[in-house]
């Protein structure tokens, strides 16, 4: 019978329909967006102009926040300008649009992190060979793959989306379009959607997640192993801040999609829709620029840097 499909728009539900809330909501909210923008930029530029961050590990780091920056602008804005609106209203096809980058960028940086486990590993296990396997290359086939990964789930899971009918109610019961709620919605049959749901994002789940753990098994084996408490100490510091930012992905990514009842209370998932989504971009760069020394060495040097050319400036 082909798409019979009559909404043309659709209602988001929101966090709350207090005015005054929205105002404090939009107040917040907006602050951790801008953060999010000075952090991962301010990363990028850091890695950029520091010779010593020139590593595999650093150029892993700068597409985890562009990816970042890319992940929380594709919902971030809208759920912003939707606060400031009594009607929360998002297009059929802006709803669409939103739900292929958000699905785009979140499955590219389950990857990345799992690439970037990858790169513990060669470089704590292997560090003799770190440079000659972690080369330029290898590393651009591997942000590659990610993002491919990334296109081909969320164009299966759109295209899919998009062929159903939607012949109202047309309430989304969340602050974005995100996928299951949009499917309750439909008056198709969403069985395939389901399936493709399980099936592709179960092997995405799985197969980073085993590839981060058993990554992390053999560098935990090999920190072991090493006679001095001083190098055990830095060489697992080189992790650490990867770990906190892979245990908030993945522990918001279980609680949304692992959960037997996570559909049954829409108000726990916008909570951790909000963390997942809006807060954990904010939270990376904050995490490798407190944790991490080389990072932290690498600012102090530019501001040295700035404070003397000021200082010349002002002497001339």
């Amino acid at each position: 019978m082909g798409n019979s499909t009559q909404v043309t728009e659709f209602i988001l539900t929101g966090l709350s329909l207090d005015p005054q809330v929205q105002l404090i909501l939009f107040g917040t909210f907006f602050a951790v967006y801008a953060i999010t923008m000075v952090g991962n930029v301010g990363m990028i530029i850091l890695i950029r102009i520091s010779p010593q961050l020139h590593t595999p590990m650093y150029f892993f780091l700068t597409s985890l926040s562009f990816l970042d920056i890319c992940y929380s602008s594709s919902v971030t804005p809208k759920f912003l300008s939707n606060l400031l609106k009594e009607k929360k209203i998002i297009s059929y096809g802006g709803c669409f649009t939103q739900l292929y980058f958000y699905a785009l960028f979140a499955t590219t940086e389950c990857y990345l992190l799992a690439v970037m486990a990858y790169d513990r590993y060669v470089a704590i296990c292997h560090p003799l060979l770190y440079l000659v396997i972690m080369s330029q290359r290898k590393c651009a086939q591997l942000i590659a793959i990610s993002y491919i990964a990334g296109i081909i789930n969320a164009s299966v899971h759109t295209v899919a989306a998009s062929r159903l009918s939607f012949c109202g109610p047309n309430i989304i019961k969340n602050f974005y379009c995100e996928g299951p709620p949009l499917l309750a919605l439909s008056c198709s049959d969403v069985s395939l959607n389901y399936l493709l749901v399980f099936v592709f994002v179960g092997f995405n789940i799985t197969a980073t997640s085993l590839t981060v753990l058993t990554s992390y098994t053999y560098i935990l084996v090999t920190i072991l192993r090493i006679h001095s408490a001083k190098s055990r100490r830095k060489a697992f510091s080189t992790c650490t801040s990867h770990l906190m930012v892979i245990t908030i992905f993945y522990g918001c990514l279980s609680f949304m999609y692992a959960r037997p009842s996570s559909r049954q209370n829409y108000h726990l998932d916008q909570m951790a829709s909000v963390f997942y989504v809006v807060v954990t971009p904010m939270l990376n760069p904050l995490i490798y620029s407190m944790r991490n020394q080389e990072v932290r060495g690498a600012f102090r040097n530019v501001l040295a840097r700035t404070f003397h050319v000021q200082q010349n400036d002002y002497a001339f």
